[in-house]
């Protein structure tokens, strides 16, 4: 049996690698940082460490942009360079198994494939795999019955929002917006609210704080922007109440793409989903008290798990690694390899 078997799931905000050989999950910061318009300075944490703090001459930025590769070149230098140098990994006629959204073009499909097949690693083979289909695997369902399962994917720049029967997708939704998103509301509420200017990481760190998918947490933080008025760094503490009502129309519209899917679905995988409950996974899933908001929202319990970042790349792991899976793979077609 073939140990040189890679799993990847490239997010927006981290990519997520499978390491057959060690049986282990890694995970980096999907940052790029680049120095003289085309040399690598920095890429994963250290690169994310410069983020919204580098010069004019390093440009920093993420090569995974709306569930789809945005800089190809740089995104596939970094991964041979992860690989092979961070991880000492031997990628020569290795195997890859790459998770993509399901909503994506064929071209857009085609590029992921290419990350890996067109390198100079040249690998035996790369294999495709919808990413909810990873994610229900990861969570430990076995996706192969004929049984309804919703699973909600809550990622940075996407949320794909996937009903599951015999190993492939009944229905499926991809929302262009995801976390990131919720940053920027919190950055224009509290500028149009206190006339403070704060950045991107600082957002983040609020949302993760202080997010909360019902009102009522009590909890506050101090954090550093820019006033407007007067143009300096001040001081100011910010509640979880604001936090709340700068998310609150990103998560309405979250809770109506749930709704407007399960309007949708066959009644007899409606009744297995009522039975069994949505599972929401991605890193935005870890917002406080989500699981409640879906819960009041569609009189339905929702599933959360422990590490909702690597359920996409755990299932990966699975389904290279079990033949009962085997059918769920897919590659591009030999005619787009001309």
């Amino acid at each position: 049996m073939n140990n040189n078997i890679y799993g990847i799931d490239l997010g927006t905000c981290n990519f997520k690698v499978f390491c057959k050989a060690s049986g282990k999950i890694f995970s980096e910061k999907n940052t790029i940082a680049v120095i003289n318009k085309n040399q690598i300075y920095a890429y994963g944490d250290d690169a994310y460490a410069m983020y919204e703090k580098a010069p004019e001459t390093i440009h920093v930025s993420f090569p995974v942009s709306t569930g789809v590769i945005a800089d190809y070149n740089f995104l596939q230098t970094m991964m041979l360079d992860y690989l092979e140098t961070k991880l000492k990994c031997k990628t020569k006629n290795a195997e890859f198994l790459v998770a993509v959204p399901t909503d994506i073009t064929d071209v857009e499909k085609r590029a992921f494939f290419e990350l890996f097949y067109k390198s100079k690693s040249h690998p035996k083979s790369v294999m495709l795999c919808e990413k909810p289909l990873a994610d229900a695997v990861g969570l430990g369902i076995d996706v192969n019955e004929p049984t309804g399962v919703m699973v909600v994917d809550m990622g940075a720049d996407t949320i794909e929002i996937s009903v599951i029967s015999l190993g492939g997708l009944v229905l499926s939704d991809l929302m262009h917006f995801g976390s990131n998103r919720l940053d920027e509301s919190i950055i224009s509420h509290i500028r149009r609210e206190f006339n403070l200017v704060i950045g991107k990481k600082t957002a983040k760190s609020l949302k993760e704080e202080l997010g909360c998918g019902l009102p009522g947490r009590k909890e506050k933080m101090t954090i550093v922007g820019l006033d407007v008025v007067s143009g300096l760094p001040v001081e100011r503490e910010i509640s979880a109440e604001i936090v709340y009502e700068a998310i609150k129309s990103n998560l309405e519209s979250i809770c109506t793409s749930i709704k407007m899917i399960l309007e949708k679905t066959p009644p007899e995988l409606a009744k297995d989903i009522i039975h069994a409950g949505i599972y929401i996974t991605g890193g935005g899933s870890k917002i406080m008290d989500l699981d409640k908001l879906f819960t009041k929202i569609t009189n339905i319990k929702v599933n959360t798990c422990e590490n909702p970042e690597e359920s996409a790349v755990l299932g990966l792991s699975m389904i290279a690694t079990d033949s009962k899976y085997q059918r769920l793979p897919f590659t591009v077609k030999s005619s787009t390899l001309k």
